[in-house]
């Protein structure tokens, strides 16, 4: 986990979306827990009470629970809740694309061509 001091997004938020993240791929799995709070705190040279906020984030979202102690382990996934997760995260990239192209000055059909070719490239 890669934590920035100067991207201007709190470090417990950084942390919370790296999980999060981590957790929608199915990097995380249902019941398994993560890395205890000293420990994460310790590994990434924070506060123990920054890690907490993040853990907390995570819950109050529903991906985790707290089990008193042991820890916060990973909540089973809604495969609807999961896909539109990642609906919005395209949408997301797509709008910065659409706003790159406008600054590039492409037009709509470029850009249409820009996203076959990435899409063949994947495919390859």
């Amino acid at each position: 986990m890669k934590i920035s001091q100067s991207s201007g997004v709190p470090i417990y938020q950084q942390i919370a979306d790296s999980f999060k993240e981590e957790i929608l791929a199915g990097k995380y799995k249902d019941g398994e827990y993560l890395p205890s709070i000293r420990g994460l705190a310790k590994d990434l040279k924070i506060s123990v009470i920054t890690t907490m906020k993040a853990y907390e984030s995570l819950e109050a979202e529903g991906l985790v629970t707290a089990m008193q102690g042991k820890g916060y382990y990973v909540n089973a996934q809604d495969s609807e809740m999961l896909k539109e997760q990642h609906m919005r995260k395209v949408e997301g990239s797509l709008m910065e694309a659409i706003k790159a192209a406008k600054i590039a000055d492409l037009n709509d059909k470029e850009l249409i061509e820009i996203l076959e070719a990435l899409l063949q490239m994947e495919e390859d």
